[in-house]
């Protein structure tokens, strides 16, 4: 009977239903069964080959059988016999049955606890472990030693933990073990604080090749790339070779610094001390060169590698992928499928990114479907946001709502997915609504990637006070100087219309990135103040910051909107012939724009006849609104005819050809073109203008009448009118593209969206208090005129933002110089 309930010691599943005897003989083989047990009870020899019973253990309950017979045979109370099975039950995931077993010793020395200690670490168990530590230090006969404390650094969980640890190991004077001082570097290093990590490594007697790859990479983590690189050379000085890890640590340093150089010294030395067939490193080889868009290299150490893993394949894929690949990237994946390599979560971020750069639906819907065939969708979060992420990329953002509400789980990654594709696909309002979700879950918080997505949000929609109260919640969260929470608070404020404010954000965020300095330029530019982008283009070339793409479509764009032709032309061949930066096709829209305001549209076309790229809509589009400027039907018709084919959906172009029509009175090509719209099942955009007051936003569509002040505003703008019209206004019915009589066409212009916001804001704002006004379309001719005259009148300033550009009217005058 006693050995039948010691068989069935922790529910052993079905095994209180056999024999002793007969689960001894399992344990056993063939050979020495008989020699340990005969008829159920001890073997009368006195050593015991327990050593195979161990290894016999690959589960649970063959575990429980083992410890019974181990209870029976009088071998449980042995110190090292309890403490490995402890360590055995933590091995097979049963952290409980290990405490329990490790309680029923009775005499424990410090092997057994640091075992009890590791195993909790292995576990995940880390405040358990801690736990264990601070009660074998409470028992004063059993001495903590250079094994104890290395597990317990790994499980703490703040700085306050590690920092009490490291007092004990000062106090038994541990702290020049090389193994507790290099957890001592890794843990200081893990919260952030490499200072205090560096000193214990300099003050280290004696250092080991896992010292030195401790410290590189704690700079690393912490970002302090010029410091791990000067350790490394430090290192070398010292005799000390490089291994596998210290290269895959170093690599993407050089990536950070954008030192290739430096990075394709290290592939030497790889290739020299025959490392380049360890896969860790090959790996790390083309993430390097993957960062610098070296594909070619990439590919090269991959086709070099004699062994692959899935991280290699990950690599390769991701290269492709991050570089804008895609084709490549879908090669790859579907080479790794042929190779029968199971694809794990970053395969499938990887391969889901680069469906929509493919911009192809049915792709993603085919990703999307080898996804929901094993389950992952339900499973994990990562492969949710990134099939949400795929979808909104493509424009498809009511399939991302859909599998974003379907998530079991969201975590804040989720959540900004889901906000930054609202935003990417110009629906901030929404994006807005999703972020007042997010706030109230209370076990998500708003992190970097929240700020950067709202932020776009708020400034496309003008909301400055939403705006500035997430500007307070950053400041809280110290994530102001942060430099891409900081470019997005610049892009809010210069889009608000507050360009001091954008400026002292500006001077405050760390700039040795083009991020900010591109920011700033754009926000100059919108504004008009195009030599003041000139001039911060060369303040960032003075302080070395080389310039981008990105930088160059700022500043040719500043160039254009401020009429400066000349400069925009040298800035535009400076970009390849001294910074190598070939031009893509919104460069050359651009410098399309440029000419074509400044009412060049013959250099315009034959600049558009000479481009080496097929031009696209941004390019036609930009002669089409000049066209429309400068009135030139022809060359008007033949850009729409272009655009027509190159973006027959967008419902923008039809309603800027009938409107050149319309100026000339030519109604039957109004009709025509109307009617093109129709048969393809388009809509106009309607205008609106908004404006914020009280905490609300206030939004007024052309000839709204459903406002509660609707009387008010009709009968302010009544009286604006007289008093314009005796400084001499009178009315440009060219901006109203009705075919009407005169009366009719002055009301209509009066009805116009931001002269009734303007009215509201009068109405309901202190005197000579400034207006905010944001409208989603241009702003028309007479509106613009109307608006310097109301500035004048009520001596007031007036911001007007339209989807061209800011507009600062103030006694009468536009800080665009009536060049728009």
């Amino acid at each position: 009977m006693s050995q039948r309930l010691l068989l069935s010691f922790k529910g052993g599943r079905s095994t209180k239903s056999l024999p002793f005897s007969s689960f001894c003989c399992k344990l056993y083989s063939s050979r020495s069964c008989n020699e340990v047990l005969s008829n159920g009870v001890a073997s009368r020899k006195k050593e015991k080959d327990f050593e195979h019973l161990f290894k016999s253990c690959t589960k649970i309950y063959i575990l429980k059988c083992l410890h019974a017979l181990l209870v029976v045979s009088g071998k449980a109370q042995s110190i090292f016999i309890g403490t490995r099975l402890g360590n055995l039950y933590a091995h097979l995931g049963d952290v409980s049955l290990s405490q329990k077993t490790f309680c029923m010793i009775e005499n424990k020395d410090a092997y057994t606890w640091n075992s009890m200690i590791s195993s909790y670490v292995r576990n995940g168990n880390f405040r358990e472990s801690l736990n264990c530590l601070n009660e074998m230090l409470s028992t004063a006969d059993v001495k903590p030693d250079f094994y104890t404390f290395p597990p317990a650094l790994k499980a703490c969980g703040n700085i306050l933990d590690g920092a009490r640890i490291h007092c004990w190991v000062s106090k038994l004077g541990l702290e020049w073990d090389v193994f507790v001082a290099a957890s001592l570097v890794h843990m200081y290093c893990r919260f952030q604080s490499s200072n205090v990590a560096f000193k214990i490594f300099k003050n280290m007697p004696f250092r080991d090749m896992g010292c030195w790859n401790a410290m590189i990479s704690g700079f690393c983590q912490n970002g302090n790339a010029i410091e791990a690189l000067s350790l490394l050379n430090e290192m070398r000085l010292e005799g000390i070779k490089m291994d596998s890890v210290t290269i895959a640590t170093v690599l993407p340093i050089c990536a950070q610094l954008d030192d290739i150089v430096h990075g394709m010294l290290i592939h030497l030395y790889v290739i020299k001390h025959g490392l380049e067939l360890n896969v860790f490193v090959s790996n790390a080889l083309i993430n390097m060169y993957a960062r610098f868009g070296e594909l070619r290299h990439a590919q090269k150490v991959f086709d070099d590698m004699i062994v692959r893993d899935l991280i290699s394949w990950n690599s390769l894929i991701a290269a492709y992928e991050q570089n804008n690949v895609p084709e490549k990237a879908l090669k790859y994946f579907h080479e790794m499928r042929v190779n029968e390599i199971q694809p794990d979560l970053l395969t499938i971020v990887s391969l889901a990114s680069s469906t929509a750069q493919t911009k192809s639906f049915h792709c993603c819907r085919s990703v999307h479907g080898f996804i929901l065939r094993r389950c992952w969708i339900q499973e994990d979060v990562i492969v949710c946001n990134a099939v949400v992420d795929m979808y909104a990329k493509l424009g498809f953002i009511h399939c991302s709502r859909k599998v974003f509400d379907e998530m079991p789980i969201k975590d804040v990654i989720s959540w900004n997915s889901m906000i930054s594709g609202y935003a990417q696909n110009g629906l901030a309002s929404e994006a807005i609504e999703i972020y007042n979700m997010m706030k109230k879950c209370d076990d998500v918080a708003p992190n970097q990637g929240t700020w950067v997505s709202i932020l776009p949000a708020y400034a496309h929609l003008g909301a400055l006070r939403e705006g500035m109260r997430t500007h307070g919640h950053v400041f809280r969260v110290a994530l102001n100087l942060d430099i891409f929470v900081g470019t997005s608070l610049i892009d809010l404020y210069g889009k608000c219309g507050r360009l001091d404010d954008a400026m002292s954000l500006f001077y405050e965020v760390p700039r040795m990135s083009t991020v900010p300095w591109n920011a700033i330029i754009s926000c100059h530019g919108i504004h008009g103040n195009g030599r003041v982008s000139l001039k911060l283009f060369n303040d960032m070339l003075g302080e070395g910051v080389k310039p981008d793409h990105v930088t160059f479509l700022s500043l040719l764009s500043a160039c254009s909107h401020s009429g400066l032709v000349d400069e925009g032309k040298r800035y535009f061949h400076m970009m390849e012939q001294e910074f190598g930066i070939k031009p893509v096709l919104k460069h050359y829209g651009c410098i399309v724009d440029m000419f074509a305001r400044a009412g060049r549209l013959e250099t315009a076309y034959r600049f558009i006849k000479s481009m080496p790229l097929q031009p696209d809509a941004s390019v036609w589009g930009a002669l089409l609104g000049a066209c429309r400027i400068h009135g030139n039907v022809e060359l008007g018709k033949l850009a729409s005819d272009n655009l027509f084919e190159v973006d027959p959906e967008n419902v923008g172009y039809y309603v800027v050809l009938s409107n050149i029509y319309a100026n000339y009175g030519k109604w039957e090509g109004v009709k025509e073109v109307r009617s093109l719209a129709r048969d393809r099942g388009l809509k106009k955009t309607p205008g609106w203008s908004s404006i914020e007051l009280n905490n609300k936003i206030e939004v007024f569509y052309t000839a709204n009448q459903s406002h509660p002040q609707c009387y008010e505003i009709y009968e302010e703008l009544s009286i604006l009118t007289a008093k314009m019209k005796s400084l001499g206004y009178t009315p440009d019915y060219t901006f109203v593209l009705q075919d009407v009589e005169d009366d009719e066409k002055e009301q209509i212009l009066t009805s116009h969206s931001e002269r009734l916001a303007i009215a509201y804001g009068i109405l309901n704002t202190p005197h000579r208090s400034p207006l905010r006004i944001y409208k989603n379309l241009r702003v028309c001719g007479d509106c613009h005129n109307v608006t310097k005259l109301i500035s004048k009148i009520t001596e007031r300033e007036i911001i007007v933002r339209d989807s061209n550009r800011f507009h600062h009217f103030k006694d009468g005058v536009c800080s665009c110089g009536d060049y728009w």
